[in-house]
């Protein structure tokens, strides 16, 4: 599956994004989806993940509460918004899928170029 992702950009500590990415090339609804992201220095880490149905999704404790993800499996898009950011969500963000609901990184077989999100403090 191809993934691309969108909606990166620059916005204030306390601001909101919204970002995409679009699958293509098999059937979205099969896979679970996750956000990951690395900052400059640091390792790739898990945002979230959702299952395929959209019914269940997982949170990193740094963004409970202020990030969601969804899917819409009709369009072949995963979402995540992201409201109430800080400086420390910097970072470029990617999509993944993947089998395993998980946040090793590994285990995702297809992933999406990135989107750089830097939040200004």
């Amino acid at each position: 599956v191809q993934l691309q992702a969108s909606g990166g950009g620059l916005v204030q500590a306390g601001g909101s994004l919204v970002l995409s990415c679009a699958a293509s090339g098999r059937t979205f609804s099969d896979y679970i989806m996750g956000w990951f992201r690395q900052a400059p220095g640091k390792e790739r880490e898990r945002v979230a993940t959702i299952t395929q149905s959209g019914g269940s999704a997982y949170y990193e404790d740094s963004v409970k509460g202020r990030f969601t993800i969804s899917r819409d499996n009709a369009k072949n898009t995963v979402y995540l918004q992201m409201n109430s950011l800080k400086p420390e969500d910097t970072a470029v963000y990617y999509c993944a899928a993947g089998n395993i609901p998980t946040g090793n990184s590994r285990a995702y077989d297809y992933w999406g170029q990135g989107t750089l999100v830097t939040v200004s403090s």
